[in-house]
């Protein structure tokens, strides 16, 4: 075994040169792997001895791809694209031998060689378009001219992986190797030789892309196909157009263009934003005060009271991870329509070949339904899902703190109460925690984990670990009303509120927020989560919108009237100019003069205020970094990835600009858009959000 740089080596057996990438933990293509590769195969060549290369890694996978930390960075030479021009036009085989994951520039080396094994259990992807990006280094062009651009097409513009099995049956690999990956590579070569193979250089391959120049629908068919997912995205369209440009151009004009595409989404900020967030996501589970080595409670067994829309939902996340769950209700009617739901939940998703009967049976035996608490004695974890009523929680948790067994944890899932004051109402404080969970709760990715004053580390780090054992993005926040999401979400809601009687009219709202890349516009969001949520009919005075609409029977789509109209069994709204008129009538009623409002305004007004209201929350320490908030808003509220997070959208505003807007907005509106003192420290000291971020 010779070492060429720390991180390859190569070794012969025999005619075979085994060319050794070990590059913990992912064996990424950083400088001393480009090197190492591109030293490895020019020794090969110049051993007479040597007739074939095989490719293979150490450690858990192959290749993982471009290493993300030199994003940003000076390049330094060889650069990828010109290793694998160096495989490529290598004089002897070279085989890549796969195991784990082949994805983005470990794909793009496989597919630069002239054969690919792999074992059973190989994944390929080029996943880079996730990033904002397109594969750089050849794959749009390789890759459409080894398998045909409608099979290379979702790949590179979803990003989504392939098995091995798949690989095996679209051409991308040659064999499936079975046993030690190294001896069946090592064989395989041999078997090459013997046959005396000719190369298969993929850029030299034209059947594929040839049959196709003469179908441009296939373009036209995959924009259509991928126009919903990818709306807003600029990376999805630019690899349609590398794929587009390996069937037209020959393979150097190819790589040319994909290489101008690649600069132009790198230099981009959506590309920017999406790379910040891949950080993001990972940093969340980092919490500065709990050492990674903090011992865990063993979670084997799940209470959860209340088997309404959240308790269905969570306790169908527990079942999913294999673990059993005690679901508790008041009265069996109740228990049984939870029941109900959970099981046709399951049922429409076996029905969609998700999962199969078995799988249904197998999960709905997990629950135990009961309408005895008593029956949690036993449960490692209990998790209280009822309405937001603090009296009932509190009694619910002093009944708790009798029955379950000492060492439990004991969570409520509300989504604005005290969790300190729902706390104190047991003799064990330290095991109790927020877990809010987003509607619906088997959908939603997101969970906050609100840290009370007293709740233990061990509870803390216990709340993580099976968060991520339920598929969970977990973010710590502390107590405050609303938590982090809901209290910044407030703000916004606030300002469409205002707007609406201001002038602005419900179309133009929910377009604007829409095309700044939400899911949908916030009347509508307004109208699918139901407009009598925390409305009370003993108390409504007509004073709100949400009031008025409520008082008129109008509760969003659950009744097909809300701000806007909706027939029976659909969800796509309609103007209702009955609303429009409640709208006029409120307006004078406030003495409001009704006037024109810029979607500028409409942003500046609905995002703005959630930025600030971050800022305050990072000051008074309620989240733990600024790219905490990003996440739970890419998650929980469809804040779009390609921008960020409202934290990230601040800093690439600027600062300095967010204020000065605050500020002006706070001369004509008042106090409510005061800015945060963090907000203004930060434009005082020339730094912005990311400062923050470790």
């Amino acid at each position: 075994m010779v070492a060429i740089t720390e991180a390859v080596s190569f070794e012969k057996q025999g005619e075979i040169g085994l060319l050794w990438i070990d590059n913990p933990p992912v064996n990424a293509l950083g400088y001393p792997v480009r090197k190492g590769m591109a030293d490895g195969i020019a020794m090969a060549q110049k051993d007479d001895g040597i007739k074939a290369v095989v490719v293979i890694c150490k450690g858990g996978t192959f290749c993982a791809g471009a290493d993300i930390r030199e994003f940003g960075k000076p390049p330094k030479e060889p650069h990828l694209p010109d290793v694998l021009t160096v495989f490529d036009q290598c004089g002897k085989p070279i085989i890549a031998a796969v195991h784990g994951t082949a994805f983005g520039g470990g794909f793009e080396t496989a597919l630069s060689s002239h054969f690919r094994v792999a074992v059973p259990t190989a994944q390929f992807g080029l996943p880079e378009v996730k990033l904002g990006l397109l594969p750089g280094a050849g794959g749009t062009q390789r890759l459409p001219r080894l398998i045909g651009p409608e099979k290379a097409l979702p790949m590179v513009a979803t990003g989504n992986p392939i098995s091995a099995a798949q690989a095996l049956k679209e051409g991308v690999i040659d064999e499936i190797i079975q046993g030690d990956l190294a001896e069946g590579a090592v064989a395989f070569a041999r078997k090459v030789l013997a046959e005396k193979r000719p190369l298969r250089r993929v850029s030299q391959m034209t059947e594929q892309i040839e049959a196709a120049r003469s179908k441009p629908e296939i373009f036209a068919n995959y924009r259509k196909q991928l126009a919903k997912a990818a709306r807003g995205f600029e990376a999805p369209e630019a690899c349609v157009q590398a794929v587009e440009g390996a069937v037209n151009k020959p393979f150097a004009e190819g790589l040319k263009y994909e290489r101008e595409l690649f600069q132009k989404l790198m230099m981009g900020s959506q590309s920017a934003a999406q790379r910040y967030y891949f950080f993001a996501e990972r940093q969340v589970a980092k919490i500065p005060d709990i050492p990674k080595d903090t011992p865990l409670i063993d979670i084997k067994k799940v209470g959860i009271i209340g088997a309404g829309t959240m308790g269905g939902g969570i306790t169908m996340n527990f079942v999913n991870a294999g673990i059993p769950v005690t679901l508790v209700e008041v009265k069996q009617e109740f228990l049984d329509r939870g029941l109900g739901v959970i099981k046709k939940n399951y049922d429409i998703t076996a029905s969609k070949g998700k999962m199969t009967p078995a799988d249904v049976d197998k999960r709905m035996g997990l629950i135990k339904g009961t309408t005895r608490l008593e029956d949690l004695a036993d449960a490692d974890l209990v998790i209280e899902a009822v309405f937001e009523n603090m009296d009932l929680k509190k009694e619910i948790f002093r009944k708790l703190d009798a029955i379950c067994r000492q060492g439990a944890i004991l969570a409520t899932n509300t989504s604005y109460l005290n969790v300190n004051e729902i706390a104190a109402q047991t003799q064990r404080p330290e095991y109790v925690l927020g877990l809010h969970f987003f509607s619906p709760a088997n959908v939603m990715r997101l969970l906050e984990v609100v840290r009370g004053a007293k709740t233990a580390i061990p509870v803390l780090a216990t709340a993580m670990a099976i968060a991520k054992k339920i598929k969970k993005i977990a973010v710590m926040v502390g107590v405050c009303h609303g938590f982090a999401g809901n209290r910044m979400f407030a703000q916004r809601k606030r300002e469409v509120d205002k707007l609406v009687l201001e002038g602005a009219s419900l179309a133009q709202l929910d377009k604007v927020m829409y095309d700044f890349g939400f899911p949908m516009g916030p009347i509508q969001l307004l109208d699918l989560i139901g407009l009598d949520l925390g409305w009370n009919k003993a108390t409504s005075k007509g004073e709100t919108m949400q009031q008025v609409l409520c008082e008129d029977g109008r509760l969003g789509l659950k009744n097909g009237k809300g701000y806007y109209n909706y027939d029976p069994g659909s969800r796509v709204p309609k103007p209702a100019p009955e609303v429009e008129q409640m709208i006029l009538e409120l307006s004078r009623k406030k003495g409001l003069t009704r006037r024109e409002v810029s979607d500028a305004e409409i942003i500046q007004r609905c995002i703005y205020p959630i930025i600030n209201e971050g800022a305050k929350i990072l000051e008074e320490g309620i989240a733990v970094r600024p790219s905490d908030l990003d996440v739970i808003w890419v998650n929980g509220y469809g804040w779009p990835v390609y921008r960020g997070g409202p934290m990230f959208y601040a800093d690439l505003v600027g600062l300095d600009k967010v204020l000065a807007v605050m500020k002006d907005f706070q001369e004509k509106y008042g106090d409510t858009f005061k800015p945060a003192p963090l907000l203004e420290k930060l434009v005082k000291e020339g730094k912005n959000f990311n400062s923050l971020n470790n």
